[in-house]
């Protein structure tokens, strides 16, 4: 059964205290055996000033690791239990530790500019089994999952709704969408949306057949009613325009089709360069932004949003197959693979990081700080236990070697001299 990142670091701190603790016993057997056999014979000196060398470097890191988080044998010793009587004091410290080197503008921006924010999503998304497989990768998947469900979901998808709504106000949108079919046509990826115009056109002519038949019999005069040429009439002119629709769609060289293709052409220009274009853009955007139904259908949006989130940091193998694992898997090679579009949105991760750096920092600090004051001591001392505790029982293990060395070479020097 595998262990989750957590319980791993937990089970690989254990083995390594159990390592250290059966070296100080090895030291305390050795002790006894050597001083047993002291006068035997002159290794059994070096021996036993070994071993004691030993056991005294090693009780007093094991003291000196211990006293961080516990009191030693239970004893209220002063100045041990560092870390959960200091808990309040340590979550400050880390507080402003983030806040002084993390979340200024300038060592954002800095940061910001030595990541490649797309193509790492890009790596992710299209080979997802790698980063999923890293400790720092479940756990940010579980952190991230916890953070989602704990958090107010009105308030949270609020927040959001804003901060996006803030960002679309501030964002020009008519140049980027002319930029965007500029670069469409160029790459001749506009010619399906032809195609489905003239699809559509031809789907609106027939759900419309008896309005355009009602209009001709009422635009015919009394001689063409009389003689029922009114109804072969209505029927010719949508019969042609039928068959108009089939040449146009079947002929990649039709006149109309080419009437279609320069008036996206012009279009795209306008979006860009024109100014009235631009401004009717912009008007149509802050109305659409304005409409009560785009909050309602956002917040729909945020909670699913959210929800595939959670289930994807949760299963992560489940949410990355099927259709959607294509998909995305997909998105990741072209952030992987495109320079451009990467340059694209890493500026605009920068810049979101900077802005959220700028108007959040010491949200952000408070936050980090009241959560760790909300743990209780024991919560603390475990999770910094489990994290960096393997590290501190090597540091066991090197004070009963050093301790050892450190004996025999005092015994040596004490025979020379």
């Amino acid at each position: 059964m595998r262990l989750s990142g957590a319980a791993l670091l937990q089970d690989r701190s254990r083995r390594m205290r159990i390592v250290a603790t059966s070296m100080l016993v090895a030291m305390a057997a050795l002790f006894f055996v050597a001083r047993h056999f002291a006068g035997t014979h002159p290794a059994w000196g070096y021996a036993l000033a070994f071993s004691e060398a030993a056991m005294v470097g090693g009780l007093a890191d094991w003291f000196a690791v211990t006293a961080l988080f516990r009191h030693p044998l239970g004893i209220p010793i002063p100045h041990t239990a560092i870390i959960p009587e200091k808990k309040d004091r340590i979550a400050e410290t880390m507080a402003e530790f983030l806040r002084a080197n993390f979340l200024t503008p300038a060592v954002v921006a800095r940061r910001m500019r030595e990541m490649n924010i797309a193509r790492a999503m890009g790596n992710f998304l299209s080979e997802p089994g790698e980063g999923r497989e890293s400790r720092i990768g479940a756990g940010a998947a579980a952190l991230l999952a916890d953070i989602l469900e704990s958090l107010d979901q009105e308030r949270l998808g609020g927040q959001v709704k804003a901060g996006m709504l803030h960002q679309l106000e501030k964002l020009e949108i008519s140049p980027l969408l002319g930029q965007m079919l500029q670069t469409a046509i160029a790459d001749r990826r506009h010619l399906p949306l032809i195609d489905s115009m003239i699809r559509w056109a031809g789907l609106v002519l027939e759900d419309n057949e008896e309005l355009v038949r009602a209009t001709i019999h009422e635009r015919a005069n009394v001689v063409l009613r009389w003689t029922g040429l009114d109804e072969r009439l209505a029927n010719s002119v949508l019969d042609g325009l039928y068959k108009l629709l089939a040449e146009v769609l079947v002929d990649p060289e039709h006149p109309l089709r080419g009437k279609l293709q320069e008036g996206l052409d012009q279009l795209a220009v306008n979006l860009v360069e024109d100014a009235e274009t631009r401004a009717k853009v912009e008007g149509l955007k802050r109305e659409l932004l304005a409409n009560p139904a785009l909050g309602s259908w956002w917040t729909g949006v945020w909670e699913r949003v959210r929800a595939g989130l959670i289930a994807m940091a949760r299963n992560p193998d489940r949410a990355m197959s099927g259709q959607f694992g294509h998909a995305l898997a997909e998105l990741g090679g072209h952030l992987r693979d495109d320079p451009a579009l990467q340059a694209q949105i890493n500026r605009f991760a920068r810049r979101t990081a900077v802005g959220l750096a700028t108007r959040h920092g010491d949200q952000i600090v408070r936050l980090v700080s009241e959560t760790v004051k909300r743990w209780d001591a024991q919560t603390v001392s475990g999770r910094i236990e489990s994290a960096v505790g393997r590290d501190l029982q090597f540091i066991r293990i090197n004070g009963t070697l050093v301790g050892g060395l450190v004996g025999v070479t005092i015994h040596t020097l004490d025979m020379l001299l």
